[in-house]
């Protein structure tokens, strides 16, 4: 039943991710084969709907994956700034680290998503948090030549 269950969210299907919970509830915090939640897979697939629904339905919102990535670091370095908003509002942990030792903020400064950076900022991301190879999201703004993130982050 879970791999019919993750295959109905990253398909977008909302109204069968909605019957499959309402039938067997548990499925809200379960696992796929990659250690993904459900709330993980569904935005990384940018899923708002079904993502609303898991976390009204009890979600962990900071549950990691299997390298230790949450929701809102997905969303950070696929771009997907409405669910960012959306995590942040549900307050999501803005400067959990990952098994790299990234943030939200170092991987929206990697992939060069500045709107959603401006918005973890505003929310009180650490702009001093540096991953295992002890880099801080400047230094990989400076490292990439992003003058926009250079002066956000200085």
């Amino acid at each position: 039943m879970n791999e019919v269950f993750f295959k109905e969210i990253r398909e977008g299907s909302f109204n069968e991710v909605k019957a499959m919970l309402e039938k067997n509830p548990i499925l809200v915090n379960s696992k796929d084969v990659r250690g993904s939640t459900p709330l993980i897979l569904a935005t990384y697939y940018d899923e708002m709907e079904i993502a609303t629904l898991l976390l009204d339905k009890g979600a962990k919102i900071d549950a990691v994956d299997a390298s230790g990535n949450t929701a809102l670091m997905g969303v950070c370095f696929k771009g997907f700034a409405d669910l960012a908003k959306l995590l942040i509002e549900k307050k999501a942990e803005l400067n959990e680290r990952n098994a790299m030792g990234a943030t939200c903020l170092i991987y929206a400064a990697q992939f060069n998503r500045l709107e959603i950076a401006k918005l973890l900022i505003a929310n009180g991301a650490d702009k001093t948090i540096k991953d295992n190879r002890g880099n801080s999201a400047l230094d990989h703004a400076k490292t990439q030549g992003l003058s926009a993130f250079i002066d956000l982050l200085e």
